[in-house]
């Protein structure tokens, strides 16, 4: 698979704010079966292929969500270049049962890359629910880093369009990628 065009500017963004352990996080949002939107931070762990990489519970409301609807839009702010990325597409989350080989050994990979206080994050009490006070879920040890959790999941975001804006200049810079059906992207400049 080529790299997508979008990917370079944005690959360059991450290296040029690498300083800022929080341009990693970005804002993922998913749609409620109410039609409501649903927005989170989370936690940039690489690409795969020209997806995003991020984790999440099985057992965590935005699971619900992504089964109703896997349309979600990704909002990307660096701070040192003052840009700003956009990022539409399919979620696919990638479970224990997952079918694939190749993305179940993705998501093998992921686990085993993270830290003990991440891992340990998916043995506590389910998430979104009253927490009980004392609660022995919050106090146990790390689990097995080689095998996940049957919780854990990687979500993966397969961008469609990838609006890049570049908050400096003047006037300021703005690009619109779209992937074709063939699956090719085009690129386009915008108006700011």
């Amino acid at each position: 698979m080529s790299i997508a065009p979008w990917r370079v500017p944005l690959s360059r963004a991450l290296h040029r704010n690498r300083s800022l352990p929080y341009a990693r996080y970005f804002q993922l949002a998913t749609v409620r079966p109410d039609g409501y939107p649903a927005n989170r931070t989370v936690v940039f762990r690489g690409f795969f292929d020209n997806s995003l990489k991020v984790i999440t519970d099985a057992r965590s409301q935005k699971v619900n969500q992504i089964n109703y609807n896997a349309g979600a839009e990704i909002c990307w702010y660096f701070p040192k270049t003052r840009e700003q990325f956009r990022l539409r597409g399919q979620l696919i989350l990638i479970g224990e049962d997952y079918p694939e080989v190749t993305l179940k050994n993705e998501r093998q990979t992921t686990w085993q890359g993270l830290s003990d206080a991440a891992r340990v994050q998916f043995a506590w009490s389910n998430p979104g629910e009253p927490r009980v006070e004392g609660d022995p879920a919050f106090s146990q040890p790390p689990p097995d880093p080689e095998q996940p959790l049957p919780n854990f999941c990687l979500l993966l975001l397969e961008p469609v369009e990838v609006d890049h804006l570049e908050l400096r200049g003047d006037p300021q810079n703005r690009w619109c990628y779209t992937q074709e059906c063939d699956r090719q992207w085009s690129q386009q400049a915008i108006n700011p």
